[in-house]
């Protein structure tokens, strides 16, 4: 009996480790206020994208877990509605996944998105925000989205998206971090 039993709690202490790892943050994830983590990877058409090209400019990068499931259509078509808006603030948007440029592109054409989906296959980028998710073989790109300001600082973090109603989220962000402002934008809300 009492083997049974401290094979039980043995067995139960992974399991907590194991749910703890999937959740906890870690010490290295970017903060509000702290530079973004740069990167270089290439959209939907091959074209490479680094963040450092965009400083200057507010920029939006969302985290997602795969092209073409329901809740990634969703928060991807959302911003396409939205995307007029994004250009009049002349916000960059970002999308990134572990998904192929092949995956993306197919992704991007069958719903008519007109932002650039970057292809993260090995996951470093979603890992340096704190956005990958692995357990053994099974990895994706969390639903995590990060405002970063024309300095490149991280200016909000979403870690807690829903697809529905997270374009609208960001803008009204936007607008209160002041983005759009020299384009006469920023003074209203949708």
């Amino acid at each position: 009996m009492l083997d049974s039993r401290a094979e039980r709690r043995r067995r139960n202490a992974v399991v907590i480790h194991v749910d703890l790892s999937m959740f906890a943050a870690r010490a290295d994830e970017p903060e509000t206020g702290a530079a973004a983590p740069g990167f270089q990877l290439r959209d939907q058409h091959g074209r490479m994208h680094a963040l450092s090209d965009y400083l200057g400019r507010w920029v939006v990068v969302y985290f997602y877990p795969r092209d073409d499931t329901p809740g990634c259509t969703a928060e991807a078509c959302a911003f396409r509605d939205d995307i007029s808006r994004l250009k009049q603030m002349q916000v960059v948007l970002l999308g990134i996944s572990l998904d192929s440029v092949d995956s993306h592109r197919k992704f991007a054409d069958r719903h008519g998105l007109p932002f650039p989906l970057l292809a993260d296959p090995r996951g470093k980028v979603a890992a340096a925000y704190g956005a990958l998710w692995s357990l053994g073989p099974i990895r994706f790109a969390r639903r995590h989205s990060f405002i970063i300001d024309p300095e490149g600082r991280v200016a909000r973090i979403y870690r807690s998206v829903r697809p529905g109603g997270h374009s609208d989220a960001v803008i009204r962000d936007l607008v209160t971090l002041g983005a759009g402002r020299e384009s006469g934008e920023g003074s209203s809300s949708k």
